[in-house]
């Protein structure tokens, strides 16, 4: 892969360099509690799938992108292994002055195509109800919502919804 996918002069794709997993759990733990007050145990949950992904990558099954402008840094998604037939995309993030520009929409767009070519037959995530712009994306890409559930983390009474997308059968 290039070290970046870019059209126009606009944000890009590339792999994660060293650095970037710290920048990405702490821009997660510093949004979430700015906009949806949520505590320090949600940056801990974020430091824990980036730990595990840095750990026990398999390059076969699993990827990730940080969404750039230039040097800046505006948005990453990860597709990790559930399975051999099931991934999962994890840790989409959106900078708040890159929302509405289309970076969540490309980070999705890499994963579900990264998913299709490793040849999982379908993609899952979970979220929290109140993350709507991602909904939105979630549902243009053909993701269903499948289950929904009540729990208190992170300091919040949230709901925790599970999505899934069939990408096809196995090649």
């Amino acid at each position: 892969m290039p070290s970046a996918s870019r059209t126009h002069d606009g944000p890009s794709l590339r792999p994660l360099q060293s650095g970037d997993l710290g920048w990405i759990v702490r821009r997660h733990g510093m949004l979430y509690t700015q906009e949806y007050g949520w505590d320090i145990t949600f940056e801990g949950f974020v430091a824990e799938i980036a730990g595990k992904f840095l750990q026990s990558r398999d390059p076969r099954w699993e990827n990730a992108w940080v969404a750039v402008h230039g040097e800046e840094i505006l948005g990453s998604v990860f597709l990790v292994r559930e399975s051999d037939v099931i991934g999962k995309l994890r840790l989409l993030y959106v900078e708040p002055k890159a929302r509405g520009l289309g970076v969540g929409k490309m980070l999705v767009d890499a994963c579900i195509a990264d998913a299709r070519a490793k040849g999982y037959e379908q993609l899952t995530l979970w979220t929290n109800d109140i993350l709507d712009a991602a909904r939105g994306i979630y549902l243009a890409r053909g993701f269903r919502l499948v289950a929904e559930e009540r729990h208190h983390s992170f300091g919040a009474d949230l709901v925790g919804q599970n999505w899934e997308l069939d990408l096809g059968t196995r090649v």
